[in-house]
């Protein structure tokens, strides 16, 4: 009985658990809003790019007077997010870059305040 008992405790201890996913880097603007933009940024083979730097100009307030440039590397799953985007500015142009590889994604908080983006580096 004592070994049965001790064959499934080595059984129980042996199991790995499993691994969650990593959470995004995650980039607190704090431009005095709640938008926000997310980000998956793949390889042309549909892998996740690590490290890849996703840069934004943001020109908000009265006639866009204010600016702010943000940016933001992907974790090891390839993904990214900036919170606190304001809600009123004008479109948000992100320039996504790894290497020689690039790709653009445009958002307009005005329509869109909550956007997802699925990037491919060409």
């Amino acid at each position: 009985m004592a070994t049965i008992a001790l064959a499934l405790a080595l059984i129980t201890l042996g199991q790995e658990p499993a691994k969650a996913a990593p959470p995004p880097a995650v980039m607190k603007a704090a431009l005095g809003g709640l938008c926000s933009a997310d980000f998956t940024v793949k390889d042309a083979d549909g892998a996740p790019v690590y490290a890849a730097m996703i840069h934004v100009r943001v020109r908000y307030g009265a006639m866009g007077v204010k600016r702010a440039d943000l940016e933001i590397g992907t974790g090891s799953d390839g993904k990214a997010r900036i919170e606190g985007l304001p809600e009123k500015a004008r479109p948000l142009e992100y320039d996504i870059k790894k290497d020689d590889r690039k790709a653009s994604a445009e958002q307009n908080v005005d329509e869109k305040c909550q956007a997802t983006f699925e990037v491919t580096l060409k």
